[in-house]
């Protein structure tokens, strides 16, 4: 089962493909070509016999020099089962569409990164029949972003380090930034930017440090429909605000949301409770795997 960081990682590419080409270039040094057009494709690589396969997040980078299929693989921990897996992505993806394949790994875990960045070789010594060199974005190398004016100018770089330093020692100094910086920008995107950040701070200070901040700018006060509930109280003002920004994270992603499930969500006072369909929110593939208890 997949950790709400695990979906957070990659998807915040989804969120803003740019991002993804500015870390290749800016931070990795990678001299890919700038895109003309990014366009996110189907993950799912099951074939018709009964194996699934799915990388986490694909996009396909249109630029001058030729169509690069992107594949972003969120890691939390070392896994030799990446040997298989990553290489047969990489040539199954490449049979489908016939295009370049880019392996991106990313991960919160200076081990991880080490161990994900060494060269994956098949073949005997000496003579290797196919070589995967994964290109990998970690606490190593994603830039440290805690002035608040150099959050601002690119807020999706911002997030990045914060899910991607959330764990050292500098995260109260990158938090406080990137809160500052997510009022310069649209609501319904800083919406998705704090929750992305907020499934990826697994230490409990920092996350509570987080939701601290983003209660002392009111940040969830901001939206239209908690302004209607002000004065019916704090607390049911911070649940509605929750409730909606749960179903802006799934119709962004392109899930419907049902009706009864609309209802469901914004009629839950329970703050726990929507947290919980907030983490969900994240990865789930349909409105109804908020519960799946049902």
């Amino acid at each position: 089962m997949v950790g709400s960081s695990h979906e957070a990682l990659h998807r915040i590419f989804q969120k803003d493909p740019t991002l993804l080409t500015k870390a290749l270039q800016k931070v990795l040094h990678v001299p890919f070509p700038e895109p003309r057009e990014i366009a996110a494709l189907n993950v799912d690589l099951t074939e018709i016999e009964p194996v699934e396969r799915r990388v986490d997040t694909l996009l396909r980078a249109e630029t001058d020099e030729g169509t690069y299929l992107l594949v972003v693989e969120s890691q939390g921990r070392v896994d030799d089962r990446k040997r298989g897996s990553w290489p047969y992505y990489l040539s199954y993806l490449y049979e489908k569409y016939r295009c370049e394949p880019v392996l991106i790994v990313i991960t919160q875990s200076s081990a991880t990164a080490k161990w994900a960045s060494r060269p994956i070789r098949l073949g005997f010594p000496g003579w290797d029949s196919l070589t995967v060199r994964p290109l990998v974005l970690g606490p190593d190398n994603v830039p440290v972003i805690a002035d608040e004016r150099q959050a601002e100018r690119d807020v999706p770089l911002a997030v990045l380090s914060a899910m991607t330093h959330g764990r050292g020692p500098q995260a109260p100094a990158i938090l406080e930034s990137l809160a500052s910086a997510l009022r310069t920008i649209d609501p319904d995107s800083a919406a998705v930017f704090v929750q992305f950040v907020d499934s990826c701070l697994a230490d409990p200070q920092a996350k509570q440090m987080w939701r601290e901040l983003m209660t002392a700018i009111q940040y969830f006060w901001r939206h239209p429909l908690a302004e209607q509930v002000r004065e019916e109280g704090r607390e049911q003002g911070r649940a509605l605000a929750k409730a909606e920004m749960i179903v802006r994270i799934l119709e962004w992603r392109g899930i419907s949301v049902p009706e009864d499930v609309r209802q469901r969500v914004e009629n839950c006072t329970d703050l726990d409770q929507l947290e919980v369909w907030a983490q969900r929110a994240v990865h789930a593939a349909e409105a109804t795997e908020l519960f799946p208890e049902e």
